[in-house]
């Protein structure tokens, strides 16, 4: 007897190309820095990482957008943020201004490009455990800005002419405090609550034309400002949080203390 049950074909596995193409044009971006930096085209290399920062905010935006996300793409995504924002200013930092520490020099761009895998994992551990980081804020700094910030640095000390031992020690300091500053606990707005597809007042649309015409009159001065803003933020903000964690404590030990001279007297 022939049997008459339907054959259930398995379902066919692919990929979304929209947020891909953008991973991809980030990850295109991050690699034309690095053939940039060899050649010794600083300022290309630097401004290929700042548009690397561009195709990376859009692609998850995107993806969330028209409901494209996939693990295909969490995954490409980080793939692609290691070598854009990891190996690409590694290598821009070393071949810029740390050349001539030697060994010292080397190790703090391996130290970024380590630090940088590192913040990834943290965060796709995290968000795979479900103890995803908070809308509001990330944990650490993110590595798309730490690289932006020493890809604004090159295009800063270029745009002033500053050479010789002050960009040298300027960029090793700031290696390493990126580095800490992208594995430690500190807090930075993540501004993942911003609606971009929903009404908001004209003042809104009016603020950001200014923002667009401020950073247009020289980006690389207003940049490195917005960045360098951004980056102490989070200290900025862990500071106050623990000063005013302090406050109540020290009213209370003070209503103490007047309690006890009152009790003497």
């Amino acid at each position: 007897m022939a049997d008459d049950t339907p054959i259930r074909k398995k379902p066919r596995r692919g990929i979304y190309l929209l947020p891909n193409l953008f991973t991809s044009a980030s990850l295109f971006s991050g690699f034309y820095s690095m053939v940039a930096s060899i050649q010794g085209n600083y300022d290309s290399a630097a401004w290929a990482i700042l548009i690397s920062g561009v195709f990376d905010g859009l692609d998850g935006r995107v993806a969330r957008m028209t409901g494209t996300t996939s693990k295909f793409g969490v995954e490409y995504d980080s793939l692609a943020d290691m070598v854009a924002f990891g190996v690409a200013p590694g290598i821009l930092a070393f071949l810029w201004g740390l050349q001539g520490f030697g060994r010292l020099g080397w190790l703090a761009g391996f130290l970024f490009v380590a630090t940088t895998a590192l913040r990834l994992a943290r965060f796709n551990t995290l968000s795979e455990s479900r103890v995803a980081e908070s809308k509001r804020y990330f944990m650490g700094l993110p590595c798309p800005s730490a690289a932006i910030m020493l890809a604004t640095t090159v295009l800063l000390f270029h745009h002033f002419g500053i050479m010789g031992q002050v960009r040298h020690y300027g960029v090793l300091f700031m290696v390493y405090a990126l580095s800490f500053l992208m594995v430690s606990n500190v807090r930075y707005h993540s501004f993942k609550e911003v609606r971009w597809v929903q009404q908001h007042p004209f003042s809104s649309m009016v603020g950001l034309i200014l923002a667009m015409v401020v950073v247009a009159i020289e980006p690389s001065v207003t940049l490195f400002m917005l960045f360098i803003v951004y980056v102490l933020s989070g200290p900025l903000l862990m500071t106050v949080q623990v000063l005013s964690a302090r406050k109540p404590g020290a009213a209370q030990q003070e209503q103490v203390k007047d309690r006890g001279k009152s009790t003497r007297g």
